[in-house]
């Protein structure tokens, strides 16, 4: 009998959620995310710090946003050594609002992958699915260069994204299952909150069944998850990004993993396009999204400002 990893495999494109390369090699992903937080936690370990070295040392009289973007695209390339198919490499969430400095951004960080011999199919620039973020997903898109949007929590996100054309979205699960457990308290019942039922996986759920019935070709990737349970809930998902933690979790249980998400039978096309008003005012209106957007960015901006002071110091 396989493992529960190897089974999963059979319906989901797993994906490795980490910096860490020794993980890469073990589980086997098809492809890697990486962020700002993953990306700093891997350089303060003794194994990477040659690369935030090499990269302080090679680019001395460069500006700390330029050698920020040479040492992703130097986590990039190692990365892309492992994996058989693409890495997401994130545009600094300090842009997540500016939609012509996140395109400029994004086209400096594919300039590095190409000088490096990178086919930009296997890049995958990672943005903040604001109306902000989405409208430069859509110039960059239409320049060839694909995204994939993260810090998703919402149907109208994703509505907004597949209307820019975007390659690829990451709903997160935990968390939204993180903000109903805190809202709801000491009323929280985790039995009643979990597999199907749990908040984060009928939001991945409802996104998946609203665009394969529209006939929507962006690539759904489920990510942020708590437990196995939210992974195997979603087990058909067209991609699932998982951390080694749990990955060693589902590689050493056996058993089977039934699949869970299936294509509609039929399709519909897409209603009236979502506008930045209406953008807008339907995420003001989700109190979880809101939250949480705003919440992930506050977070990707302080860990991005912790990797600006070590390029500085070192």
């Amino acid at each position: 009998m396989s493992n529960q990893l190897e089974a999963l495999r059979q319906h989901s494109a797993v994906v490795a959620d980490t910096g860490d390369f020794e993980a890469m090699r073990a589980f086997r992903p098809t492809d890697a995310t990486t962020n700002p937080s993953l990306i700093l936690k891997a350089v303060q370990k003794s194994e990477y710090r040659p690369l935030l070295d090499r990269v302080v040392r090679d680019h001395a009289g460069a500006s700390t946003a330029e050698r920020m973007d040479r040492l992703l695209v130097a986590f990039g390339q190692a990365i892309l050594d492992i994996v058989p198919g693409r890495v997401s490499t994130e545009v600094d969430a300090r842009l997540s609002f500016d939609t012509r400095a996140t395109v400029e951004r994004a086209r400096a960080i594919m300039a590095l992958y190409a000088a490096a011999g990178i086919p930009r199919e296997r890049v995958l620039i990672k943005i903040a699915s604001t109306w902000e973020g989405i409208q430069a997903a859509r110039v960059l898109q239409s320049e060839g260069v694909r995204c994939n949007m993260t810090l998703l929590f919402s149907l109208e996100q994703a509505i907004a994204c597949a209307e820019a054309r975007v390659q690829l979205i990451s709903p997160f699960v935990g968390r939204i299952y993180d903000w109903h457990k805190k809202n709801q308290g000491a009323a929280w019942d985790e039995a009643a909150n979990a597999g199907s039922a749990d908040p984060g996986v009928q939001s991945v759920r409802r996104i998946y069944d609203h665009y394969k019935r529209a006939g929507v070709p962006t690539e759904i990737m489920g990510a942020s998850f708590r437990n196995v349970g939210q992974i195997l809930a979603l087990a058909g998902c067209d991609l699932l990004t998982i951390s080694p933690e749990l990955l060693g979790q589902l590689q050493a249980a056996d058993g089977a993993v039934p699949r869970q998400l299936t294509p509609p039978g039929s399709t519909v096309p897409p209603g009236a396009q979502l506008g930045e008003a209406d953008f807008r005012f339907a995420l003001n209106e989700n109190a979880m999204a809101t939250d949480k957007l705003a919440e992930g960015i506050r977070a990707f901006v302080a860990d991005v400002r912790k990797l600006d002071g070590l390029l500085e110091a070192a």
